[in-house]
């Protein structure tokens, strides 16, 4: 079945019309290797995930490979396919994913685990690997899950360990060499177990103690005991790439550059500091080349300098300063999502806010200077006080603050401070006109991490914590938001569980369990009653751990000194410092071999030092001149699917790309000065729609912009034409034909008795109201043209209630919801009444 067929049927279709910039699509017959790469929750997640678009271009930088991706189908798609006996499918070919020689699942956080079961399923791929054989695809995991991946792991034939912008080309060759050879896939895992950092679940098995708890892993294969990260020497002189620009609506909805990849501050609680150190910072030459031709290629109104502390780049005083004076005019902002108190200067600050103030978010993560002190923060309370006075004194009047409960050592008196601190801080400010957000959740300890023996809260104690905060959080102009314990309380349990819970996992996924990420769709009583049926003990995986204790992590080498963990352990409780390596010395963590395992840290004086710029924008803008012109262009097949805010900002994007002379408006957020004719119903086609773009300078060779536009715009929609016009253009009534073609006889004296009527009331859904709307005056004609079609035209006006041409045609021929989602509409003509 036509996976075309399923996009009207589903909420949002833009999820899987793969209709994106930059997309890449190869000849699938000429490829050798074909890869699949999954992020396992919803496309606006995992759009916006930096590693998969990272793999997914350097695999297809290679002619002999391909790459394709496919994200977790939402519910409704998920039905629709299990009704339809149809696959899931990849979004530039529309293959079955089972199809593919290799599918690559990303393993970001705990929570989305039974959504790999959904895309197991919905591909025809069993979900254990043992039940698995030549015809179905090598299921290859990755991602910071991998560290801990356990209760996962019979559902993976292999699991890369660390970086994988190498890896993924040696696991590639190794299979390209197994699909020619034809081995069988014991053969092909056997030979995988040879590349460094990758894991094969099959050679080791777990055993447990007579009450259930792990015992040990045994391994399987001699001189493969245990399987050691893969660590990427640097970042410098990887492959550049365009990146891919949806035209669906995404959490991070920018161009992300990754300035430095690790941290060595030392967080005694932070995972990703452990597994992706040491540090090695990108040249930041080539930040700023990567960062012009991203912009250049996107067309995105935001660039962010992705790391685990963006503030802690060698050269970030620089970079910034000359980011900003080349993308201020441009009207692109730079933010850092990662920054630490202490690196944000009043400076950065400065330079942040020339474009728009993007967001301000501070991570005390305790409210005690003793407690960050156990944990290794490195920060004061003077600190964090200082950070918020620049701030509101630059401008800010929102700041975020993050916390965590459930620490080890914590007490009442560390809980309660962290209002404290929050009322100190919005002391910091000079006016009562700002807010401060306080976001709390339960602490997990994981694996990895100098804390992974210690207990983490039960569900109960984690709603009393939150209960105690909102006591002592009673300030209007404070908001706490908290996550929910019971999300932690499972993430806990698959961050430190075993292989006993696959089984759990299978059953909670047969009785509905998906999405476990979002607040909607977690049910934690399901899981305990598999839990219980399974004969599991989930608090039991949340105990404090013995330091003699196996841990069903062991057999994982993230490279660090065995006694490392304990060691900062103990130091935490005692609340030393460790200080960063980086400006201090090494630490013994036991990584670096200081040869081709090291940071790689720049010098500020690769750059050269500016001070923080003048404005280039004016509170009061330079008078410039207005050119009007009109846009008129098309919209027919998948660009259907747009919505009409998507579809401005698509055109928005897509102007950026062609460096179109636009006027902005002002302020904070400026945009583009363009006006777009009334929105059409998702899913409409169109041959007569247009927009009236203002820019500085008369377009006059109006032949090369329509190509050069044309260039930029994705299938199915196209500018036809560009004419100078008046600054209002948009008429306040039009008459509006529209083509209908639905999959059923249509009944002329339907259509007779409907247009011999004086009143049709239609009964429809508005703003979550019912609401009854004459169709009757709405409508100037209705023809039946032919089988299943009809041409319907109707009078719109920009300030009356107007019922859609499917609303219409439905309450005439009194079709069924399958029949209006199936049907299609094209809107072929329109004409002003003056």
């Amino acid at each position: 079945m036509n996976p075309d067929y399923f996009l009207p049927l589903v909420r949002k279709p833009g999820r899987y019309s793969g209709n994106e910039f930059n997309i890449v699509k190869k000849n699938w017959q000429n490829t050798p290797l074909r890869i699949a790469l999954c992020f396992p929750d919803l496309y606006e997640i995992g759009m916006s995930h930096q590693g998969l678009q990272i793999l997914y271009h350097l695999i297809n930088s290679r002619d002999d490979l391909l790459a394709e991706r496919v994200y977790a189908p939402d519910t409704d798609l998920e039905k629709l396919l299990t009704q339809n006996d149809a696959f899931l499918f990849s979004l530039e070919s529309q293959r079955p994913v089972a199809d593919f020689d290799m599918l690559g699942i990303t393993l970001p956080y705990e929570l989305c685990y039974s959504n790999i079961l959904t895309v197991l399923a919905c591909s025809g791929i069993p979900f254990f690997a043992k039940d698995r054989n030549e015809e179905h695809p090598l299921v290859i995991g990755g991602g910071p899950c991998a560290f801990h991946p356990e209760p996962v792991a019979d559902f993976f034939d292999a699991i890369l360990l660390g970086d994988g912008e190498e890896a993924v080309f040696d696991i590639a060759d190794l299979l390209i060499s197994a699909k020619r050879e034809k081995w069988d896939r014991s053969r092909t895992l056997d030979a995988l177990t040879g590349i460094e950092g990758v894991y094969v679940p099959s050679f080791f098995r777990p055993e447990y103690q007579p009450d259930h708890r792990f015992a040990r892993m045994v391994p399987l294969k001699k001189g493969y005991e245990s399987v050691r990260r893969r660590v990427l020497p640097t970042l410098t002189g990887r492959v550049a790439f365009d990146p891919l620009v949806p035209l669906f609506k995404i959490v991070h909805d920018r161009l992300g550059i990754e300035i430095a990849r690790g941290c060595t501050r030392g967080c005694r609680f932070c995972q990703a500091g452990v597994i992706y150190r040491p540090v090695r910072e990108r040249s930041p030459r080539e930040v700023i080349e990567l960062a012009r031709s991203g912009i250049a290629a996107s067309g995105f109104e935001e660039l962010a300098l992705l790391s685990l502390s963006s503030g802690d780049y060698s050269c970030i005083a620089p970079l910034l300063a000359e980011l900003m004076d080349t993308f201020v005019p441009k009207r692109v902002s730079v933010s850092m999502p990662s920054m630490r108190v202490g690196t944000l200067t009043p400076d950065i600050m400065r330079q942040i806010k020339r474009v728009r103030k993007t967001g301000f978010t501070v991570a005390p993560e305790a409210g005690t200077d003793r407690l960050r002190r156990v944990i290794n923060k490195g920060i004061t309370e003077e600190d964090l006080l200082a950070t918020c006075k620049s701030a509101f004194t630059l401008g800010w009047k929102l700041i975020k603050f993050y916390f965590m409960f459930g620490l080890p050592t914590e007490t009442e008196e560390d809980l309660a401070a962290i209002s404290l601190l929050a009322r100190k801080a919005m002391a910091q400010s000079p006016s009562r006109g700002v807010n401060i957000t306080v976001s709390a959740s339960t602490f997990v300890p994981k694996p990895h991490t100098p804390f992974q023996w210690e207990p983490q809260l039960s569900i109960a104690e984690g709603f009393d914590r939150i209960d105690f905060l909102k006591k002592n959080l009673r300030d209007k102009r404070i908001q706490l938001r908290w996550g929910d314990p019971r999300q932690s309380f499972l993430e806990g349990v698959m961050s430190r569980g075993d292989r006993r819970l696959s089984r759990l996992i299978v059953a909670a996924w047969e009785r509905g369990a998906r999405f476990e990420a979002w607040n909607d769709h977690l049910n934690i009583d399901l899981w305990r009653e598999v839990a219980e049926a399974e004969g599991v003990d989930l608090q039991d995986y949340l105990r404090r751990r013995s330091f003699d204790e196996p841990l069903p992590w062991g057999h994982l080498d993230v490279g660090l000194e065995p006694g490392f963990f304990r060691q900062e352990l103990e130091k935490g409780l005692a609340e030393e410092y460790t200080p960063d390596c980086r400006t201090s010395g090494c630490q013994k963590c036991g990584l670096c071999d200081f040869k081709k395992i090291k940071p790689v840290v720049y010098k500020e004086g690769e750059l050269e030092h500016r001070a923080a710029t003048p404005e280039i924008l004016q509170e009061k803008a330079p008078l410039v001149p207005h050119f009007f012109s009109r846009f008129d262009y098309q919209r027919t097949d998948r660009a259907r699917f747009i919505s009409h805010l998507e579809l401005i900002q698509l055109f928005f994007r897509v102007f950026a790309r062609a460096e179109l002379p636009l006027n902005f408006s002002q302020g904070f957020n400026p945009t583009p000065k363009v006006s777009f004719s009334p929105a059409l119903p998702l899913g409409t086609e169109s041959l007569v729609e247009y927009l009236i773009v203002d820019t500085y300078v008369s377009l006059d060779d109006t032949a090369a912009w329509l190509s050069r536009i044309n260039e930029e715009l994705p299938e199915g929609l196209a500018v036809t034409a560009i004419s100078a016009c008046d600054e209002k253009n948009i008429p306040e009534k039009v008459e509006n034909t529209y083509f209908i073609t639905v999959n059923r006889a249509v009944e002329e004296k339907k259509a007779h008795a409907f247009m011999q009527s004086e009143c049709w009331p239609v009964r429809i859904m508005r703003k979550k109201k019912m609401r009854e709307i004459d169709a009757r005056p709405q409508v100037v004609a209705l023809d039946i043209t032919g089988e299943g079609r009809m041409r319907l035209t109707l009078v719109n006006e920009i300030c009356t209630a107007a019922l859609k041409p499917l609303e219409i045609a439905s309450s005439v021929f009194s079709w069924t919801p399958e029949d209006v989602q199936q049907a299609r509409v094209l809107k072929t003509e329109e004409r002003v009444i003056r």
